[in-house]
């Protein structure tokens, strides 16, 4: 029914070939929170396609495969990014692993928890937010257009100049956690601060998990208290590659509206 693996998500699939699939996962994520989507990412889409493009081999994006997908926080650079993460698998015949943690079962000392609470930190954006990876979607509004150019401006701001930020907020006996090491600069003006942040990948290393997704499993991350990623495998690019849909959800829309068109628009930019 749903037909072969596409080639990239820039090619719109046949009308209606997964739409029955995208529904359930934004039904079945709407009970966490709104849906959101990125101007920057997959054209604006609020279910994005998972799967392996060629060229992509050795990039640190989920069209890779070659290459490891280090664990991450999802959208962990940006201050809007989503409360949880959505996951449906369509296909997946060579079993490729996605891996999880939970910051549950992180231990650091009391010292370690205060020091990643503070501004030591740097995230820049991850490659699938850059201007390279932009769509081709034709017929935006001048102001979608204004609003679109403004964010590509902002991931570049960010890519260039990152502010400092806490890898931990929240309280300290259960903080949120804000982490995509692939992604973050080497911390030069505190040793403690990069000791504390090594600790804590040690940490995280030492419990992730692989979770083999199949066909129809479904499977939502707290993307404040969880990290996520996936093994590499060697794609053959004959439609039947591994297919997941993916879709960001916010327990908060109204904190983004800044960066929306509309009060109801999903899509920040």
């Amino acid at each position: 029914k749903i037909g072969p693996t596409p080639k990239h998500w820039r090619i719109k699939e046949p009308a209606n070939q997964t739409t029955e699939e995208e529904m359930l996962l934004v039904l079945l994520g709407s009970l966490l929170g709104d849906p959101i989507a990125w101007s920057t990412q997959q054209d604006g889409r609020v279910v994005h396609d998972i799967f392996p493009i060629q060229g992509h081999e050795k990039e640190q994006l989920g069209s890779g495969s070659e290459e490891l997908l280090t664990w991450h926080t999802e959208d962990a650079f940006h201050p809007y990014r989503g409360d949880y993460l959505g996951l449906m698998c369509l296909r997946n015949p060579d079993n490729v692993p996605t891996t999880f943690a939970s910051l549950e079962r992180v231990q650091l000392t009391e010292e370690q928890i205060r020091i990643l609470s503070e501004p030591h930190f740097t995230i820049r954006p991850d490659e699938s937010h850059l201007a390279k990876n932009r769509g081709q979607k034709n017929g935006r509004s001048p102001e979608e257009e204004a609003l679109l150019q403004r964010a590509y401006a902002k991931i570049e701001q960010m890519w260039n100049s990152p502010e400092k930020i806490a890898v931990f907020s929240g309280g300290m006996d259960s903080p949120y956690l804000r982490l995509d090491p692939y992604f973050m600069d080497p911390v030069r003006d505190s040793e403690e601060a990069q000791g504390a942040l090594d600790a804590l990948i040690r940490q995280v290393d030492s419990v992730i998990e692989d979770q083999v997704l199949g066909p129809g499993d479904f499977i939502f991350v707290d993307n404040y208290k969880a990290v996520h990623g996936r093994k590499p495998f060697r794609a053959r690019y004959d439609g039947t590659d591994r297919w997941l849909k993916r879709v960001n959800i916010s327990r908060d829309l109204r904190k983004s509206r800044d960066v929306r068109l509309t009060p109801d628009s999903r899509v920040i930019h």
